[in-house]
Protein backbone atom coordinates (compact mmCIF):
# COMPACT_ATOMS: atom_id res chain seq x y z
CA UNK A 1 0.00 0.00 0.00
CA UNK A 2 2.80 2.45 0.77
CA UNK A 3 6.42 3.07 -0.07
CA UNK A 4 8.85 4.19 2.61
CA UNK A 5 12.27 5.79 2.53
CA UNK A 6 15.10 4.48 4.70
CA UNK A 7 16.40 7.95 5.68
CA UNK A 8 13.02 8.84 7.20
CA UNK A 9 12.28 5.36 8.56
CA UNK A 10 15.53 5.52 10.54
CA UNK A 11 14.04 8.15 12.88
CA UNK A 12 12.07 6.60 15.75
CA UNK A 13 9.88 9.68 16.15
CA UNK A 14 8.79 9.91 12.51
CA UNK A 15 6.06 8.03 10.67
CA UNK A 16 5.67 8.44 6.95
CA UNK A 17 4.40 6.87 3.78
CA UNK A 18 4.26 7.47 0.04
CA UNK A 19 1.02 5.69 -0.76
CA UNK A 20 0.45 3.88 -4.02
CA UNK A 21 -2.94 3.37 -5.67
CA UNK A 22 -3.29 -0.13 -4.18
CA UNK A 23 -5.35 -1.20 -1.17
CA UNK A 24 -8.30 1.16 -1.43
CA UNK A 25 -12.07 1.13 -1.93
CA UNK A 26 -12.41 3.09 -5.16
CA UNK A 27 -13.31 1.51 -8.50
CA UNK A 28 -12.84 2.03 -12.22
CA UNK A 29 -10.35 4.72 -13.21
CA UNK A 30 -9.91 5.56 -9.51
CA UNK A 31 -9.00 2.02 -8.45
CA UNK A 32 -8.26 1.81 -5.73
CA UNK A 33 -6.58 4.04 -3.08
CA UNK A 34 -7.58 7.40 -4.53
CA UNK A 35 -7.12 9.97 -1.75
CA UNK A 36 -7.96 13.06 -3.78
CA UNK A 37 -11.07 14.91 -2.65
CA UNK A 38 -10.59 17.13 -5.70
CA UNK A 39 -11.32 14.23 -8.03
CA UNK A 40 -14.81 13.25 -9.20
CA UNK A 41 -14.61 9.98 -7.28
CA UNK A 42 -17.29 9.13 -4.72
CA UNK A 43 -16.38 11.19 -1.65
CA UNK A 44 -17.32 8.41 0.77
CA UNK A 45 -14.83 6.14 -0.92
CA UNK A 46 -12.14 8.81 -0.85
CA UNK A 47 -12.65 9.24 2.90
CA UNK A 48 -12.50 5.47 3.33
CA UNK A 49 -9.22 5.46 1.42
CA UNK A 50 -7.82 8.20 3.62
CA UNK A 51 -8.85 6.24 6.70
CA UNK A 52 -7.04 3.18 5.39
CA UNK A 53 -3.92 5.21 4.70
CA UNK A 54 -3.96 6.73 8.16
CA UNK A 55 -4.43 3.34 9.79
CA UNK A 56 -1.34 2.19 7.93
CA UNK A 57 0.71 4.81 9.82
CA UNK A 58 -1.10 4.24 13.12
CA UNK A 59 -3.35 7.32 13.02
CA UNK A 60 -6.97 8.24 12.28
CA UNK A 61 -8.31 10.24 9.33
CA UNK A 62 -9.01 13.22 11.60
CA UNK A 63 -5.27 13.48 12.15
CA UNK A 64 -4.65 14.17 8.45
CA UNK A 65 -4.10 17.74 7.28
CA UNK A 66 -4.04 18.57 3.59
CA UNK A 67 -4.45 21.84 1.68
CA UNK A 68 -6.06 23.09 -1.53
CA UNK A 69 -3.03 22.81 -3.79
CA UNK A 70 -2.49 25.55 -6.39
CA UNK A 71 1.16 25.18 -7.56
CA UNK A 72 2.26 28.05 -5.32
CA UNK A 73 5.02 28.81 -2.82
CA UNK A 74 2.50 29.13 0.03
CA UNK A 75 3.16 27.22 3.26
CA UNK A 76 0.73 26.53 6.11
CA UNK A 77 1.96 26.12 9.69
CA UNK A 78 -0.14 23.68 11.72
CA UNK A 79 0.25 25.11 15.21
CA UNK A 80 -1.93 23.14 17.58
CA UNK A 81 -3.68 20.41 15.63
CA UNK A 82 -7.15 21.97 15.79
CA UNK A 83 -6.91 23.95 12.56
CA UNK A 84 -8.85 23.02 9.44
CA UNK A 85 -6.57 23.42 6.44
CA UNK A 86 -8.39 21.66 3.59
CA UNK A 87 -9.66 24.90 2.01
CA UNK A 88 -6.42 26.83 2.49
CA UNK A 89 -4.72 27.57 -0.83
CA UNK A 90 -1.16 26.42 -0.37
CA UNK A 91 1.27 23.69 -1.41
CA UNK A 92 3.09 22.78 1.77
CA UNK A 93 2.52 22.27 5.48
CA UNK A 94 4.90 22.30 8.45
CA UNK A 95 4.35 21.44 12.11
CA UNK A 96 5.79 20.46 15.48
CA UNK A 97 2.54 18.88 16.72
CA UNK A 98 2.79 15.16 17.52
CA UNK A 99 0.04 12.95 16.16
CA UNK A 100 -0.82 15.21 13.24
CA UNK A 101 -0.14 13.87 9.74
CA UNK A 102 0.86 16.40 7.09
CA UNK A 103 -0.27 15.22 3.67
CA UNK A 104 0.18 16.24 0.06
CA UNK A 105 -1.46 14.81 -3.04
CA UNK A 106 0.18 14.27 -6.40
CA UNK A 107 -0.22 12.44 -9.69
CA UNK A 108 3.07 13.29 -11.50
CA UNK A 109 4.18 16.31 -9.45
CA UNK A 110 6.75 15.61 -6.75
CA UNK A 111 5.67 15.03 -3.15
CA UNK A 112 8.47 15.97 -0.75
CA UNK A 113 8.54 14.83 2.87
CA UNK A 114 10.93 16.57 5.26
CA UNK A 115 11.88 16.02 8.89
CA UNK A 116 14.29 17.35 11.48
CA UNK A 117 13.92 14.51 13.99
CA UNK A 118 16.22 16.06 16.59
CA UNK A 119 14.27 19.31 16.76
CA UNK A 120 10.94 17.56 16.06
CA UNK A 121 9.86 19.57 13.04
CA UNK A 122 8.22 18.07 9.96
CA UNK A 123 7.11 19.30 6.57
CA UNK A 124 5.34 18.08 3.44
CA UNK A 125 5.41 19.86 0.08
CA UNK A 126 3.71 19.42 -3.29
CA UNK A 127 6.18 20.46 -5.96
CA UNK A 128 5.47 20.56 -9.65
CA UNK A 129 7.93 22.34 -11.90
CA UNK A 130 6.20 25.69 -11.43
CA UNK A 131 6.04 25.46 -7.64
CA UNK A 132 9.67 24.39 -7.49
CA UNK A 133 10.72 27.28 -9.71
CA UNK A 134 8.67 29.74 -7.64
CA UNK A 135 10.28 28.60 -4.38
CA UNK A 136 7.99 26.13 -2.61
CA UNK A 137 10.96 24.07 -1.44
CA UNK A 138 12.85 27.02 0.02
CA UNK A 139 9.65 28.37 1.59
CA UNK A 140 9.01 25.02 3.27
CA UNK A 141 12.53 24.82 4.67
CA UNK A 142 12.29 28.44 5.86
CA UNK A 143 9.01 27.69 7.63
CA UNK A 144 10.56 24.65 9.30
CA UNK A 145 13.51 26.74 10.45
CA UNK A 146 11.00 29.19 11.91
CA UNK A 147 9.74 26.33 14.07
CA UNK A 148 13.21 25.41 15.33
CA UNK A 149 14.65 23.18 12.61
CA UNK A 150 18.10 23.61 11.11
CA UNK A 151 18.69 23.03 7.39
CA UNK A 152 21.62 20.75 8.17
CA UNK A 153 19.38 18.70 10.45
CA UNK A 154 16.63 18.19 7.87
CA UNK A 155 16.25 14.94 5.97
CA UNK A 156 14.16 15.23 2.81
CA UNK A 157 12.88 12.62 0.37
CA UNK A 158 11.32 13.25 -3.03
CA UNK A 159 8.59 10.68 -3.52
CA UNK A 160 7.00 9.17 -6.62
CA UNK A 161 6.79 11.64 -9.49
CA UNK A 162 7.02 11.57 -13.24
CA UNK A 163 10.45 10.34 -14.30
CA UNK A 164 12.72 11.96 -16.83
CA UNK A 165 12.22 9.16 -19.34
CA UNK A 166 8.47 9.86 -19.22
CA UNK A 167 8.49 13.67 -19.01
CA UNK A 168 8.64 14.93 -22.58
CA UNK A 169 8.56 18.72 -22.95
CA UNK A 170 8.66 21.14 -25.86
CA UNK A 171 11.71 23.08 -27.00
CA UNK A 172 10.40 26.25 -25.35
CA UNK A 173 10.04 24.66 -21.90
CA UNK A 174 13.67 25.11 -20.67
CA UNK A 175 13.75 28.89 -21.24
CA UNK A 176 12.61 30.02 -17.75
CA UNK A 177 14.92 27.47 -16.12
CA UNK A 178 17.86 28.73 -18.16
CA UNK A 179 16.99 32.31 -17.24
CA UNK A 180 16.97 31.30 -13.59
CA UNK A 181 20.33 29.53 -13.77
CA UNK A 182 22.31 28.36 -16.80
CA UNK A 183 23.30 25.28 -14.80
CA UNK A 184 19.69 24.09 -15.01
CA UNK A 185 20.50 22.79 -18.48
CA UNK A 186 21.63 19.61 -16.73
CA UNK A 187 18.01 18.69 -16.02
CA UNK A 188 17.17 18.37 -19.72
CA UNK A 189 18.11 15.43 -21.91
CA UNK A 190 17.57 15.02 -25.66
CA UNK A 191 14.05 13.90 -26.46
CA UNK A 192 13.04 10.87 -28.47
CA UNK A 193 11.20 13.17 -30.90
CA UNK A 194 12.69 16.07 -32.82
CA UNK A 195 12.12 19.39 -31.09
CA UNK A 196 11.49 17.81 -27.70
CA UNK A 197 13.43 17.24 -24.47
CA UNK A 198 13.11 15.06 -21.38
CA UNK A 199 12.87 16.95 -18.06
CA UNK A 200 14.24 15.64 -14.75
CA UNK A 201 11.70 16.96 -12.23
CA UNK A 202 13.09 15.02 -9.26
CA UNK A 203 16.62 16.20 -10.03
CA UNK A 204 15.47 19.80 -10.20
CA UNK A 205 13.63 19.53 -6.89
CA UNK A 206 16.73 17.98 -5.29
CA UNK A 207 18.77 20.93 -6.55
CA UNK A 208 16.35 23.32 -4.83
CA UNK A 209 16.66 21.35 -1.59
CA UNK A 210 20.43 21.63 -1.86
CA UNK A 211 20.15 25.38 -2.48
CA UNK A 212 18.02 25.63 0.67
CA UNK A 213 20.82 24.02 2.71
CA UNK A 214 19.32 20.52 2.92
CA UNK A 215 22.22 18.21 2.15
CA UNK A 216 20.51 15.01 3.34
CA UNK A 217 18.11 14.79 0.41
CA UNK A 218 17.31 11.86 -1.84
CA UNK A 219 14.65 10.62 -4.26
CA UNK A 220 12.77 7.32 -4.32
CA UNK A 221 13.08 7.16 -8.09
CA UNK A 222 9.53 5.85 -8.63
CA UNK A 223 8.06 7.02 -11.96
CA UNK A 224 4.32 7.71 -11.68
CA UNK A 225 3.79 7.58 -15.44
CA UNK A 226 5.58 4.28 -15.99
CA UNK A 227 4.31 2.49 -12.87
CA UNK A 228 0.68 1.36 -13.08
CA UNK A 229 0.68 1.06 -9.27
CA UNK A 230 0.68 4.87 -9.10
CA UNK A 231 -1.74 7.49 -10.40
CA UNK A 232 -0.48 9.67 -13.24
CA UNK A 233 -2.15 12.74 -14.71
CA UNK A 234 -0.15 12.52 -17.94
CA UNK A 235 -0.90 8.84 -18.44
CA UNK A 236 -4.60 9.60 -17.91
CA UNK A 237 -4.46 12.33 -20.56
CA UNK A 238 -2.69 10.08 -23.04
CA UNK A 239 -5.36 7.42 -22.54
CA UNK A 240 -8.19 9.89 -22.92
CA UNK A 241 -9.65 9.11 -19.49
CA UNK A 242 -12.01 11.75 -18.01
CA UNK A 243 -10.33 12.06 -14.59
CA UNK A 244 -7.59 10.62 -12.40
CA UNK A 245 -6.85 9.64 -8.82
CA UNK A 246 -4.26 11.19 -6.53
CA UNK A 247 -1.41 9.56 -4.62
CA UNK A 248 -1.19 10.57 -0.94
CA UNK A 249 2.12 11.16 0.87
CA UNK A 250 2.14 11.77 4.62
CA UNK A 251 4.52 12.44 7.49
CA UNK A 252 3.85 12.66 11.22
CA UNK A 253 5.65 13.08 14.53
CA UNK A 254 5.09 10.50 17.25
CA UNK A 255 6.37 12.72 20.06
CA UNK A 256 9.20 10.32 20.90
CA UNK A 257 12.86 11.13 20.57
Amino acid sequence: MRLTAAPLAAADNIRHGFFTRRGGASEGIYASLNCGLGSDDDKARVHENRQRAMREVGLVEDALRTVYQIHSANVVTVKDGTETTSDTRADALVSTVPGIALGVLAADCAPVLLADPQNQVIGAAHSGWRGAMDGIIEATVEAMVGLGATPSGITAVVGPCIGQDSYEVGAEFPAPFQEQDAANDRFFAPGRRDGHLQFDLAGYVLSRLDAAGVSAASALGADTYADENLFSYRRTCHRGEPDYGRNLSVIALTGQR
